[in-house]
């Protein structure tokens, strides 16, 4: 069975939208696009080296496969990332009709594709961007492995890692780092339910009773 990988870029808070330039994704009015690309020193390049170092295929959502389509193609070929993309098999999530031009590239209309995909032989499957991806993927099981580099900046808005319909869930760390720049580099595998505990007291005081009781009055 191949592994499902999730490369991410976001922000401290959670926004993955337009990392690249300005013009990648502005939609809903996201005016911050580019805001990876001052961030870069060699520590990031050799984890990302690394991610990209053995064979892999791609899933994408729609729209990051456009971007990616209308980029990667055109860098040349002394560039090994743009190589790379341009002969892995690129697995697209989407409804739409449109014709999917990039070489190697295949339509998938739904979750259930993917599992099926992932079933299969090849290489291990590496998603960039796509955050519409992340929530269904979570839900059914099928992503093993977080590659998660975390900048030290606050955007406000924009689509999130973890957006609406995340389920919840405990992530094992299982490497990490931290570039010149400050972004975090971490490695998190999926670890089961989330753990739960408490600090509160073995018999709660009169003031938490009463904190409890107009809790439950405010809903």
């Amino acid at each position: 069975m191949r592994k499902i990988i999730g490369g991410i870029f976001q922000s401290l808070d959670g926004v993955m939208q337009a990392p690249g330039g300005p013009p990648e994704d502005p939609t809903g009015g996201f005016e911050l696009g580019g805001w990876s690309a001052t961030f870069w020193d060699g520590m990031m390049g050799t984890a990302m080296g690394g991610l990209f170092s053995n064979p892999f295929d791609l899933l994408l959502g729609r729209k990051t496969y456009e971007i990616f389509a209308a980029h990667w193609p055109y860098v040349g070929p002394e560039d090994p990332i743009g190589q790379a993309f341009t002969n892995a098999s690129k697995y697209v999530v989407t409804r739409a009709s449109e014709p999917l031009e990039w070489q190697n590239s295949h339509r998938l209309g739904d979750i259930e594709a993917v599992r099926t995909i992932k079933q299969g032989d090849g290489p291990d499957i590496l998603i960039q961007g796509s955050t519409t991806l992340y929530p269904q993927l979570l839900q059914a099981g099928l992503i093993d492995r977080l590659f998660v580099m975390t900048f030290p900046l606050v955007l406000g808005k924009g689509k999130r890692l973890f957006g609406a319909g995340t389920p919840s869930g405990a992530l094992r760390l299982i490497g990490h780092d931290v570039s010149s720049t400050g972004v975090v580099i971490a490695t998190y595998e999926p670890a089961g339910p989330v753990p739960t505990g408490t600090f509160e007291l073995p018999e709660p005081s009169p003031a938490e009773i009463r904190r409890r009781e107009r809790m439950k009055r405010e809903g």
